[in-house]
C-alpha cells in the first residue's frame, strides 16, 4: 500500500469536526434533494434510442472536437435566450472558471457576492483580478467595495442561489454597473428552465439580455443532462475560444451529450404545467408552520437554518429513515451557524408526499 498518510491530517480536521462528506447510492427514497426541478432525467424525458451519434468527440474544439451539430445546437440556444452568440462548455464548473479566468487581468477587479458558487470563486482566483466579495444582495456594501476597483471592473453574481434558494435583485446591480462602468455576469444555472414563462432565466424574463455582459446557463439541473454554455456577444465568443482554458484545453462534449442538450431545449420552454405544479408546492411549503426556522424562497430550493454540524445530521437521518431523500449541508459548505436542510421540491412530488414530510417534521424535536 503506498505511504499517504500525510492526507489524514485534514481528513481527520473533518472527522472532528463533523463535516466529512462520503458518497452515497440512492435508495428509492422520496426525492427532496435532487436538482431535477422539473423531472427530465427522473422520468427519462431525454431518453433516445438513436444510433450513429458519437460517445467521443476526439479533441478539444480547437482540434477534431468541432463538428455541425455543436455549431447548430449553440445558435438555437443564442436564438432561444436572445443573445448575440452561444458557446458551449462541458459543464457550469468548467464554463465558470474559463470565463472568469479568461476575461479578468491582473489590472482589473472582479467583485463578487459573497454566496457565489465554489467555481465562481475559484475562477476568479485563476484570473490574477483583484477581487472582493460584497455582503449577500447587499447594493450598499456593493457599492462601498467598487470605490476600491481599478482596471476593467467585473460584478458576478447567480440569478438564484443555490444554498438559500433567493433571487438577486437584478434591477438594482444593472444600474449599479452601469453607473461604475462595470460588466455585468450572471450566473442562471438554478435559474435555467424554472424562472420565467418558458424557464429562460431571470435576465431574458425580466428583459436585460442587452444589459448583462454574459450569463451562465447550465445543464445538470432543470434541463436534465450535461454540460454548459455562456451567452453573449460574438466578440465574447471568440475572445473565449481562444482564452478560456477550460475550452482550449478540454475534449469537447460528445455529440450524445449535445443532442441531449438539443433535445431538453425543444422540451422544457413547454413545460408550463410542471412549473405550476413547482410554484403550488412551494406555496403550501411556505405556509406550513414547522418549528425549525425557514429561509424565505420563492423558488424549488427551501433551505431550513439547523445550527450545527450534528444537529443537521441528526435531523437528516430522522427523515431519511422516514423515507425522505433529504441532505444536510454542512460547515464549512456554509457558514458556521447556518448549517441546513436544502430541501428541494419539484414538480414530480405530489401534495401527499409534500404534506407527509411537513407532518414529520411538526412532530420532531432536536
Amino acid at each position: 500500500m503506498y505511504p499517504d498518510d500525510f492526507l489524514n491530517k485534514k481528513l481527520d480536521e473533518r472527522k472532528g469536526n463533523g463535516s466529512l462528506r462520503s458518497l452515497r447510492l440512492p435508495d428509492g427514497k422520496t426525492d427532496f434533494c435532487s436538482n431535477d426541478y422539473l423531472g427530465i432525467a427522473r422520468n427519462g424525458l431525454l431518453h433516445s434510442e438513436e444510433t450513429g451519434l458519437s460517445h467521443g468527440s476526439g479533441g478539444s474544439r480547437l482540434l477534431a472536437g468541432n463538428y455541425p451539430l455543436i455549431e447548430k445546437v449553440e445558435k438555437e440556444i443564442a436564438a432561444f435566450h436572445r443573445a448575440e452568440a452561444a458557446l458551449l462548455f462541458n459543464s457550469g464548473y468548467d464554463a465558470n472558471l474559463g470565463l472568469l479566468s479568461a476575461v479578468a487581468g491582473k489590472n482589473d477587479t472582479i467583485v463578487y457576492d459573497q454566496f457565489s458558487h465554489a467555481s465562481i470563486r475559484d475562477g476568479i482566483r485563476l484570473s490574477f483580478a483583484k477581487s472582493f466579495s460584497f455582503l449577500h444582495n447587499d447594493m450598499d456594501d456593493l457599492q462601498k467595495k467598487l470605490q476600491h476597483a481599478t482596471g476593467t471592473i467585473f460584478i458576478v453574481t447567480e440569478s438564484v442561489f443555490s444554498m438559500d434558494g433567493d433571487l438577486c435583485p437584478l434591477a438594482e446591480l444593472i444600474t449599479i454597473a452601469q453607473k461604475n462602468n462595470a460588466h455585468l455576469i450572471i450566473d442562471e444555472a438554478h435559474a435555467t428552465g424554472v424562472i420565467g414563462a418558458k424557464g429562460e432565466g431571470l435576465v431574458q424574463s425580466e428583459n436585460n439580455t442587452d444589459d448583462v455582459f454574459a450569463r451562465i446557463h447550465t445543464f445538470g439541473k432543470a434541463c436534465g443532462c450535461h454540460g454548459a454554455v455562456i451567452l453573449g456577444s460574438e466578440r465574447l465568443r471568440n475572445y473565449l475560444i481562444n482564452f478560456a482554458r477550460s475550452l482550449v484545453f478540454s475534449t469537447s462534449l460528445p455529440e450524445q451529450a449535445v443532442h441531449a442538450i438539443h433535445n431538453s431545449y425543444q422540451l422544457f420552454p413547454a413545460m408550463q404545467k410542471e412549473r405550476e405544479q413547482l410554484h403550488k408546492l412551494i406555496r403550501i411549503w411556505q405556509s406550513a408552520k414547522i418549528p425549525f426556522e425557514k429561509i424565505w424562497s420563492d423558488t424549488a430550493i427551501q433551505p431550513l437554518i439547523i445550527p450545527g454540524n450534528e444537529a443537521v445530521k441528526k435531523l437528516a437521518g430522522v427523515l431519511q429513515n422516514k423515507g425522505f431523500d433529504i441532505r444536510p449541508i454542512l460547515y464549512p459548505t456554509v457558514p458556521k451557524g447556518k448549517e441546513r436542510l436544502r430541501i428541494v421540491l419539484h414538480s414530480f412530488n405530489t401534495e401527499a408526499e409534500l404534506e407527509a414530510l411537513i407532518g414529520v417534521m411538526q412532530n420532531t424535536t432536536l
